[in-house]
């Protein structure tokens, strides 16, 4: 392109570049979406999210409800905010969750042994039952990403990168 395409003949005359167009050079120092680890964290969410979403239709589950029942499965009797904090889920939010799972018949609060002011969660009997079927849906979700990425030792090999960007300094 010549200076007459990218600048106004008095910009060209003056030797600066318009202002409502990049140059060359500004051009060269932006990357390429499929570059950038951020972008591409992002799609490979959105894809995850996607088949999450569609395995789990028929049992109107979300990606938070099912951690936080997972949470519960693995250790029944934690409090509150011990789950939400290990979850990064902000309390109010987490209450509106725990409030959908007990309508649900799925989970309940009950008071804590050692401090009557903080409840402990633990799955109903219906709960139990319906994380079994949650695993088996969850099982056939995972292994088509781990097929898809090669295997379970690339799969591996994903979560200890994940692990290093996450980790702290």
């Amino acid at each position: 392109m010549s200076d007459a395409t990218t600048r106004p003949p008095e910009a060209a005359k003056r030797g600066r570049p318009r202002l409502d167009e990049l140059t060359a050079t500004d051009v060269e120092g932006i990357p390429a979406l499929e570059t950038i680890i951020g972008y591409r964290l992002r799609r490979a969410q959105l894809y995850v999210f996607q088949d999450f979403i569609e395995s789990f239709t028929r049992m109107k589950l979300r990606p938070a409800e099912f951690s936080v029942l997972s949470v519960m499965a693995r250790r029944p009797g934690l409090k509150q905010t011990e789950i939400a904090e290990e979850l990064g889920i902000k309390r109010a939010n987490f209450v509106a969750l725990m409030d959908s799972l007990e309508r649900r018949g799925l989970a309940e609060r009950r008071k804590a042994d050692t401090d009557k002011r903080s409840h402990s969660l633990h799955l109903t009997p219906e709960g139990v039952r319906f994380v079994r079927k949650m695993m088996a849906v969850w099982t056939a979700h995972e292994e088509r990403l781990v097929e898809k990425l090669g295997g379970p030792k690339e799969r591996d090999r994903l979560i200890e990168l994940l692990d290093r960007v996450v980790a702290r300094d």
